[in-house]
């Protein structure tokens, strides 16, 4: 398979040199871990103080990791992106809403994200977390096998009731759903409703997708089940695949509290299990459709090898490759570039509201071996390029 990821010059054509050098100060930064806990704690003190930092955060590292502050302000975003051939998912990354008024505000967020992706060809899913739309709590006593209160069963029928309005909605205007995956204590909960939300609206391709985190060891296994569920049954599945953003807490929560973590012993077996799981989707693409969450060259160029040997057209509709927006500009506009499916995810919102997620992107970048050093020799490159 050639090597296409290590062209900077594709990868960058959208960033202008002020753009360019905004992200090297920013990775920069995020390379020191010190900096980044530092910057985190200072920026959390100051929105609550109410400091007016807010044009600064967003004239930083908000503007290099989301679309903007609502869906309309991404647009310019999603067309300049679309130009490449690299669309976008609108995520309204807005976290930790415990309310019924802010649950039916996601759900009424997603389902203009959906009449948007209905209209533009540039966006070509909607997405929404679980606890977006109901409280976490709920997804968990139902994983842990309690039986609700009165109250809380009429509160369980009002989120159940927001997953298949935004579903409807979803499959009668043939827009695809990414629904993504969160912490396993939830997730049991999660999954089962997602399931049957497939079972559903999936009768004649993939319109649902759940999520699958593959840095759990159990995911690859769980694929299987719903595989033979679908067959038996007669739906389709849709799978995004990622290898995961909880680890530290599944981990420090396994050891608290006395069982066995839910995560791969190592990196190299969290990479097995993702690429297995490609392995099986592809094999199985009949009944599937995958959106590949990853920022991992090699689990990229496997599955372009993947689509190459079993005779798949590089756009074709069953297989999507995925980023986030603000990283592996070298992975989604090469592979745009060399005819294939595509698309960033644009997380939007208020600032303030946003600052959870970004606060989540620095984190991870600083915990994931190599991602920050790759970009910033990604960046060195380019610049090097431009002067040349």
């Amino acid at each position: 398979m050639e090597k296409i990821f290590n062209n900077t010059q594709v990868a960058f054509e959208l960033k202008s040199d002020t753009q360019l050098e905004r992200a090297y100060f920013l990775f920069k930064m995020i390379e020191i871990q010190p900096l980044v806990r530092i910057g985190t704690a200072v920026t959390n003190f100051a929105l609550k103080a109410h400091l007016p930092v807010e044009g600064l955060i967003r004239s930083t590292v908000f503007d290099h990791f989301c679309g903007g502050v609502s869906e309309n302000d991404c647009l310019r975003v999603v067309d300049n992106m679309f130009t490449k051939g690299v669309s976008s998912v609108l995520d309204y990354s807005v976290e930790g809403k415990e309310d019924e008024k802010q649950f039916d505000a996601a759900l009424d967020m997603t389902i203009k994200t959906i009449e948007f992706a209905k209209e533009r060809l540039a966006i070509p899913f909607a997405v929404f977390k679980p606890t977006g739309f109901g409280r976490f709590a709920l997804y968990q006593k139902i994983g842990e096998g309690k039986s609700f209160t009165a109250e809380e069963q009429s509160e369980w029928d009002r989120v159940v009731a927001r997953f298949d309005k935004v579903c409807q909605i979803a499959h009668d205007k043939d827009v695809a759903l990414l629904i993504d995956g969160e912490e396993s204590w939830m997730q049991e909960a999660a999954d089962d409703l997602v399931t049957n939300m497939m079972r559903k609206y999936n009768k004649e391709k993939a319109i649902v997708f759940n999520t699958l985190q593959m840095y759990r060891w159990d995911r690859l296994d769980y694929l299987k089940k719903i595989h033979a569920l679908a067959k038996a049954e007669g739906f389709y599945i849709g799978m995004k695949l990622v290898r995961g953003a909880y680890m530290e807490k599944e981990n420090n929560r396994a050891e608290e509290n006395g069982y066995p973590t839910p995560i791969c012993a190592t990196k190299q077996a969290t990479d097995d299990n993702y690429d297995a799981a490609v392995v099986y989707m592809v094999d199985n693409i009949e009944r599937m459709a995958i959106f590949a969450g990853t920022h991992n060259e090699n689990s990229s160029y496997r599955l372009m090898e993947l689509m190459n040997e079993k005779g798949l057209e590089k756009n074709d509709s069953r297989v999507f490759f995925g980023q986030l927006f603000g990283m592996s500009d070298n992975i989604s506009y090469n592979l745009a570039a060399a005819g294939y499916n595509v698309a960033k995810y644009l997380p939007f919102g208020p600032v303030r509201d946003v600052m959870p997620y970004l606060i989540r992107r620095a984190e991870e970048n600083t915990s994931v071996a190599g991602q920050t050093s790759r970009e910033l020799d990604l960046i060195k490159k380019e610049r090097a390029r431009r002067k040349l």
